[in-house]
């Protein structure tokens, strides 16, 4: 057998209401609970900010001890020659002795399918040049004098006017 919830109907709720009396001892205990939870809430919120702060900080030492292992991995690479030697090629363009390196200066105009075998062919005809020179040339300008150029003409020349599109 089950029991049911009691069902309160209006009239015992208001009958229960009218029993409380607000007398002076129940203003004395609202008086304190007030003044209680007034005193306590500055104090429970230092507590929650103090645990939010130590959780960041936690969080932060975790950060902070994965990059010293990364840093840890990383140091240990470079006590591996081969690894050196990589990073050598790699950033520096080092070769080995009698290795012959090559470096593409204009990437993004190789042609992939060019089946002549040369990229220095295929370069000298997007240029408009027939055959690439070895030969060191001098510029015709000095490069001091075309800065100064700059500079005074952009203190002096007037921007030209905007045109509105419509």
């Amino acid at each position: 057998m089950t029991k049911r919830p009691a069902q309160s109907n209006p009239a015992q709720v208001a009958a229960i209401l009218r029993g409380f009396r607000f007398n002076s001892v129940t203003l004395t205990v609202l008086a304190m609970v007030v003044i209680g939870v007034m005193t306590l809430a500055p104090r429970v919120q230092t507590w929650f900010e103090q645990r939010q702060a130590i959780a960041e900080a936690r969080a932060a030492l975790e950060a902070a001890k994965n990059e010293v292992a990364q840093m840890q991995v990383e140091r240990k690479r470079w006590e591996d020659p081969a690894y050196i030697k990589s990073q050598a090629r790699d950033r520096l363009y080092y070769v080995m002795p009698g290795e012959v390196s090559f470096l593409v200066m204009d990437a993004d105009g190789v042609d992939t399918s060019d089946v002549s075998g040369t990229v220095g062919a295929l370069l000298a005809e997007q240029k408009n040049n027939a055959e690439i020179s070895a030969d060191i040339t001098q510029t015709r300008d000095n490069w001091v004098d075309a800065l100064l150029e700059t500079v005074i003409r952009a203190g002096i020349e007037q921007p030209a006017e905007e045109t509105s599109e419509k």
